[in-house]
């Protein structure tokens, strides 16, 4: 274990682990109208769910771009999502044409539920799009909607995986919690999920899919670092389980939406104690095979 105290030092962390950089699964890239829409909510984070939430990345896109090369995250996401009708296919193609003109930019889709759902997401799909995201939260949706079985249905056949915020963090929702997406993987239990921030703060249940359903893994976004643990603190009994998952958990960051460096994220992993073979998978294996790089 070696101090990743400040992003120079990110670098050194991924030679060590022998790797050509990161894989990052949990990235936001968003068109400057949604980004600065989601910005102002951060910025009024301490009236939104009691906790301040300083963007420290709020920065405009190149440079947010340079700063990811300058780490080494070679792989990574444009994740988007919805908050009401209407908004998921503009968002997918905005993703979809994001991703065409910047490098090491998977092809990113996201949906809710509204009767036009399935065909768009079939759409990109034929497109190429490479993974979607569904933020049960945000969205304020039930992830068990019928208008969502189908598209739930075409992810799980295509093996295309979904990025899904389903935990009830930074603050409940009233579809989040391990037991509505629970009841969409019993209906799908084929569906390539990622649960995103690792289920937080219901940790334990949400590992407990991992072990009913095969292709269900977790991200570790925010995950371990001093600012989550102050209202969803990891036990360590559950980084205990996690020492025996290291081939269903991938790195997540929630860049440029993050309240600190991005190095907390990589010094939070490690400080785990979990071994390199374990960060290998975790910060590259993993999500090179999650994205179809390997």
């Amino acid at each position: 274990m070696r101090d990743v105290s400040v992003d120079s030092d990110v670098p050194a962390f991924w030679q060590r682990l022998g790797r050509p950089g990161l894989v990052d699964v949990h990235t936001h890239f968003m068109p400057k109208p949604v980004m600065d829409a989601v910005w102002r909510y951060f910025a009024d984070a301490q009236r939104n769910f009691g906790h301040a939430w300083p963007v420290h990345y709020q920065l405009p896109e190149p440079e947010r771009l340079t700063i990811l090369d300058r780490l080494g995250v070679r792989a990574f996401t444009a994740l988007v999502y919805p908050h009401k009708p209407g908004m998921a296919a503009w968002l997918s193609g905005w993703a979809r044409e994001f991703a065409a003109r910047t490098p090491g930019c998977a092809a990113t889709g996201t949906f809710y539920p509204e009767p036009s759902a399935a065909g768009y997401v079939r759409d990109a799909l034929d497109a190429g799009t490479r993974i979607f995201k569904a933020h049960v939260q945000v969205g304020g949706y039930d992830p068990r909607d019928p208008l969502l079985d189908p598209v739930w249905g075409q992810l799980a056949e295509a093996g295309t995986p979904v990025v899904v915020h389903c935990g009830s963090g930074p603050i409940p929702g009233r579809h989040t919690g391990p037991g509505p997406f629970g009841e969409v993987l019993e209906r799908h239990p084929r569906l390539t999920a990622v649960i995103a921030h690792a289920g937080a703060p219901e940790y334990d249940a949400h590992l407990d899919l991992l072990e009913r359903f095969p292709n269900v893994c977790l991200d570790t976004t925010m995950v371990g670092t001093p600012y989550l643990a102050d209202f969803a603190p990891l036990p360590a009994a559950v980084i205990a389980r996690y020492a025996d998952l290291g081939d269903r958990i991938v790195l997540g960051s929630d860049f440029p939406n993050i309240p600190y460096a991005y190095a907390e994220q990589l010094a939070a992993l490690d400080g785990w104690g979990l071994g390199d073979d374990w960060l290998r998978a975790v910060c590259w294996d993993n999500g090179a095979r999650l994205l179809g790089l390997v």
